[in-house]
């Protein structure tokens, strides 16, 4: 009779657990598409557009492709003089994000000189530190920040941790060609949105896990 007991208290903290965990889940994606629908771009000194993962043959892969090109589109419009390519260079790979982003840029009519190039970032975290060095030096502050809408809410939280706060232009989820690309990368942010909160609780170093 005890054990019986036992069994459903144990049945009934598992499936609540469970529960709360869905919510959780549920909560957190619904409340990263929103962010990522909030576009609140506005003249700034600098346009950054957030790396992404290349092709092995170092080609700009589809996010990096899109958010460049969005990050062209703004600096044509009058947005602001120059815009920072961020990202560095992976294992395998053959050159760095950043390098593919100028490429894209120089390719869509920017000038050399409105380019600035930030090459040693391996995560989102890396992006906003060693963006913030290059603002400093240049003595930036108004920032447009471009990336993937699902990837928006994240990235301003890392960013203004550094100091810096933005200016939203998030590509839409329109742009992504791959219907399952969208969900997909919604629960990617998750993991990683929850990997950065474990890390800061626990004091963790570690500012670059590969794929996030």
């Amino acid at each position: 009779m005890q054990k019986s007991k036992l069994k459903s208290r144990l049945k009934r903290i598992i499936l609540i657990t469970l529960a709360a965990a869905m919510l959780y889940f549920v909560g957190f994606v619904t409340a990263a598409h929103f962010a990522g629908l909030q576009d609140t771009t506005e003249r700034a000194d600098v346009i950054i557009v957030l790396g992404s993962g290349l092709r092995k043959d170092g080609r700009p892969g589809p996010a990096l492709a899109r958010r460049t090109r969005h990050g062209a589109d703004l600096w044509h419009e009058g947005i602001a003089p120059l815009i920072l390519c961020t990202g560095g260079q992976s294992e395998y790979y053959p050159r760095t994000e950043a390098a593919a982003c100028r490429e894209i840029l120089l390719g869509a009519g920017l000038p050399a000189g409105a380019i600035l190039m930030e090459e040693r970032s391996r995560s989102t975290e890396e992006n906003a530190t060693y963006s913030k060095r290059i603002l400093d030096q240049k003595q930036l502050t108004h920032v447009v920040l471009v990336s993937d809408s699902y990837h928006m809410l994240r990235a301003r939280w890392l960013f203004s941790k550094q100091g810096i706060q933005s200016f939203a232009s998030p590509v839409t989820s329109g742009r992504i060609r791959d219907p399952r690309a969208y969900p997909f990368s919604l629960a990617r942010e998750f993991i990683a949105f929850n990997w950065q909160l474990f890390k800061e609780l626990f004091n963790i170093p570690w500012t670059h896990v590969r794929g996030i």
